[in-house]
């Protein structure tokens, strides 16, 4: 009993001197912990000249923010990166660790201390200009564009002639924002047939909340604050058909005194692809009761082709609350392609996959998104809530969801295209769609449109208005044999 009070005693006074420096060991400190953390997921956007609000480049920047810090990467709010994982890597993800987002808590919560200086990793070094070198072309905005100083976020669409004489093939392009301030995000479409400077006009732009309003339509990518270059993968480039035209949709948010802008997008050229690049687009007509909390849609599409998908780009307005993508495999598996738990309009990218996913013939890919219409919803437009049906207007609702894709070697995009067509057919007529509106989506030439027309009334066998399952089957088997395609895929 005289040992183990020895032994006891012993122990403690072991603890009282050793304790205090393992306790401070323990904790976090910026130079070792924190800054290579904000340099690698942070420094992009929180650095001078740059979107974010403060830059966070050295400890005095971090620790007059440090709750804050914690705060917003406690709830998920910042880095802005809003796919869960648990599917496929994408590239460039922003995502922190449960461990990274539990240190930065820790971090703030003792005090924010600085640490050991010979700790701090060097800053990161950005590159002036171009960060992915002089590009082979640059195309600005055809004028300053002129943002009030108050008033809604303003989404507006900006036509730009490329006039190339010959095709040509993008292998990497950089958004450069004229103004850091305004600019929230853009995204880039190829106009193959001049319908968006019909509709731009003299002034060479309109406002296009959603989509760029026109088909059909070549999705070149997107940008958001911290992103940088874009390059294709080797054997990967996108084509642009002669005469094409440029348009560039960028979202500009209102800083409370008068902004002006001057964007510019620079491209790269390569040689022509060894591989065909294409696109999917599922979308579901949107008609949410006002109050609704919990609005849910779903669609789908059958792939009638092997191919890969290069990235994924699921779009909804405000009300937007839960997104899902999965891919419904042949063999009975599943494959989620992306899931965003709480969507936000304001951070809305195309994600690109680390590695490309495979995607054998016969494989439906759905999408089930959920929609917020109550007076809950701090996003909602309306106040008090109204009823929101499929628009392109802000106080109008979207659903949709487009794959780029890589097709096998030695195809074309518009063979996938015609093989396609009786899968969108399916898709939107199952919605009661209007073959007119089926025009802007698929590609059919002149007789075909107009067989369509004239089969989607006579497959109405009981006049009702609407085709059911076994009419648009039998319409749908009917154009396969029509374009020369099998029957069943």
């Amino acid at each position: 009993m005289i040992y183990f009070s020895a032994r006891r005693l012993q122990i403690q006074l072991l603890l009282s001197l050793f304790a205090p420096s393992l306790l401070h060991a323990a904790v976090p400190t910026f130079n070792r912990d924190i800054a290579p953390i904000l340099y690698k997921q942070c420094a992009t956007c929180h650095r001078p000249g740059e979107v974010a609000p403060f830059p966070l480049l050295t400890y005095q920047d971090a620790v007059r923010h440090a709750r804050t810090i914690a705060k917003v990467t406690q709830e998920r709010y910042m880095p802005p990166w809003k796919a869960e994982p648990g599917g496929p890597h994408f590239r460039n993800e922003r995502r922190l660790t449960v461990e990274q987002v539990a240190l930065i808590g820790d971090w703030a919560a003792h005090g924010a201390p600085e640490g050991n200086p010979a700790a701090k990793p060097a800053p990161p070094a950005f590159p002036e200009g171009w960060q992915g070198g002089q590009p082979d072309r640059v195309f600005t905005l055809p004028a300053t564009f002129s943002l009030p100083a108050e008033g809604p976020d303003q989404l507006q669409c900006f036509v730009i002639a490329m006039y190339a004489s010959r095709d040509v093939y993008i292998k990497t392009f950089e958004f450069r924002p004229g103004n850091r301030r305004i600019v929230h995000h853009a995204a880039f479409y190829i106009d193959p047939i001049g319908s968006a400077r019909k509709r731009a006009g003299a002034s060479g732009s309109y406002p296009c909340f959603g989509g760029p309003g026109f088909s059909p339509v070549v999705v070149l990518g997107g940008w958001a604050p911290g992103g940088g270059p874009d390059v294709m993968d080797d054997g990967v480039a996108i084509t642009v058909p002669k005469g094409a035209d440029l348009v560039m949709q960028l979202h500009y948010h209102p800083t409370g005194k008068p902004e002006t802008d001057r964007s510019s997008l620079g491209l790269r050229f390569g040689v022509r692809p060894l591989v065909s690049l294409s696109q999917v687009l599922l979308v579901r007509n949107i008609d949410i009761p006002a109050g609704a909390a919990h609005y849910v849609v779903k669609s789908g599409i059958t792939i009638p082709w092997d191919v890969k998908v290069l990235a994924i780009g699921p779009h909804a307005h405000y009300l937007g609350k839960d997104m899902k993508a999965t891919a419904r495999l042949p063999d009975g598996t599943t494959q989620s392609l992306v899931h965003i738990k709480n969507w936000d309009f304001n951070w809305q990218i195309e994600y690109f996959y680390d590695v490309p996913v495979e995607l054998p013939k016969g494989t439906h890919v759905e999408f089930e998104y959920s929609y917020d219409n109550s007076a809950n919803n701090p996003a909602n437009p309306s106040r008090p809530p109204v009823r929101v049906r499929t628009g392109e207007q802000t106080t109008d609702e979207m659903a949709v969801l487009y794959l780029n894709l890589m097709l096998p070697p030695g195809t074309s995009e518009s063979d996938f295209q015609r093989a396609l067509a009786p899968e969108y057919i399916d898709q939107f007529l199952e919605q009661g769609a209007n073959p007119k509106f089926l025009f802007t989506q698929i590609v059919l030439d002149a007789p075909q449109r107009a067989w369509l027309v004239e089969a989607v009334k006579a497959y109405d066998l009981n006049h009702d208005g609407k085709l059911s399952a076994s009419e648009r089957q039998t319409l749908v088997v009917a154009l396969r044999k029509r374009l020369g395609l099998p029957s069943h895929l």
